[in-house]
């Protein structure tokens, strides 16, 4: 039987598990000339997938309700009829919430499982690793010796950022939950300095401790008031990458917020969201250098792994409670 999860209906708020379906289905799976058939190995949960379940416009079109939700996955090749892929091989791209299904083999790229573990392709070899590469060097475009703020700065992409920004040479202070996730930032991963955000009763003041010659970069993964208190404490020139804003993404009102503009403009700083496919031209450079950083003991990743497929909502409805340390993945 096959299981897949669909998007039953579009959540008010947080979503919740009464939003996702099962389904199973006894499917004929023969293949057709250039079809591969994939079983799934390990699943994607991020919390860029809530913005899709909402019928609003974004850069990429929203999940259909009744339909299967997609997000970047690792499978086993298992059968082929595709001069491109054998049997045994294994490929990370998007794909449905299915324990098998059936592909054309179009947006696949086949991995090596010797070079690192399957999952790592879902994080630091995978999206993960691009978007805090592409945003930092291309948007922050680091100095040696500047400042980094990095908020969400435990989860799987803030993580990376964190650690590349030491790589460059620059002074490093994240921003987590949970006074574990903070000696974490420290002790695992090379911060120079980390702050509970929900430990700390003045975010301005903590962050101008932390950052005594104020902040160059600031690598946001969160919005709403510890954004906010980051322009406080910017330098002329900063740059703002504005990565996501997890904080806001269940909100039914529009958030209020303090005005960007008089900060951008006395600082002369710029302030830009991005895509991580924006920047799909420099992914070679990138899957190389993190490759290299990872294989030097450079990088190094935590993932927070949840087993079996029927837990899949569970595990992507904890990114908001901030279970997660590191990147979160489905283990099948």
């Amino acid at each position: 039987m096959i299981q897949t999860i669909l998007l039953k209906n579009r959540p008010k708020g947080k979503p919740t598990l009464s939003d996702f379906q099962f389904v199973e289905e006894k499917k004929d799976l023969n293949l057709q000339e250039g079809e591969i058939l994939l079983e799934t190995t390990y699943i994607s949960v991020d919390p860029y997938l809530r913005g899709r379940m909402s019928d609003a416009k974004s850069y990429v079109p929203p999940f259909e309700v009744g339909k299967p939700i997609t997000s970047g996955i690792v499978a086993k090749v298992i059968d082929s009829q595709n001069d491109k892929f054998q049997q045994g091989d294994y490929v990370s791209g998007m794909m449905d919430w299915k324990t098998q299904q059936i592909s054309k083999g179009e947006g696949l790229l086949k991995i090596n499982k010797d070079l690192a573990p399957l999952s790592a392709y879902l994080g630091i070899l995978g999206m993960t690793g691009l978007t805090a590469y592409c945003g930092l060097t291309q948007i922050g475009k680091p100095k040696a010796w500047e400042t980094l703020v990095v908020s969400g700065a435990a989860g799987a992409v803030g993580s990376v950022v964190g650690q590349i920004g030491k790589i460059l040479g620059l002074y490093v202070v994240g921003i987590a939950g949970t006074d574990e996730k903070v000696a974490m930032l420290t002790s695992d991963f090379g911060f120079d300095h980390a702050i509970n955000y929900n430990t700390t009763e003045d975010m301005g003041t903590a962050l101008k401790t932390a950052c005594p010659d104020g902040i160059d970069i600031y690598f946001d993964n969160v919005g709403g008031p510890i954004s906010d208190a980051v322009l406080f404490n910017i330098n002329k020139f900063a740059r703002m990458i504005i990565c996501g804003a997890i904080s806001v993404y269940n909100n039914t009102e529009i958030p209020k917020s303090i005005s960007v503009h008089p900060f951008l403009v006395k600082n002369s700083a710029l302030m830009q969201g991005f895509i991580v496919s924006n920047y799909s031209e420099k992914f070679p450079e990138a899957m190389k250098q993190l490759s290299t950083w990872l294989m030097e003991g450079k990088l190094t990743y935590k993932e927070t792994v949840v087993e079996g497929f029927e837990n899949t909502p569970q595990a992507f409805l904890d990114l908001f409670e901030g279970k997660n340390k590191g990147k979160m993945i489905v283990k099948v």
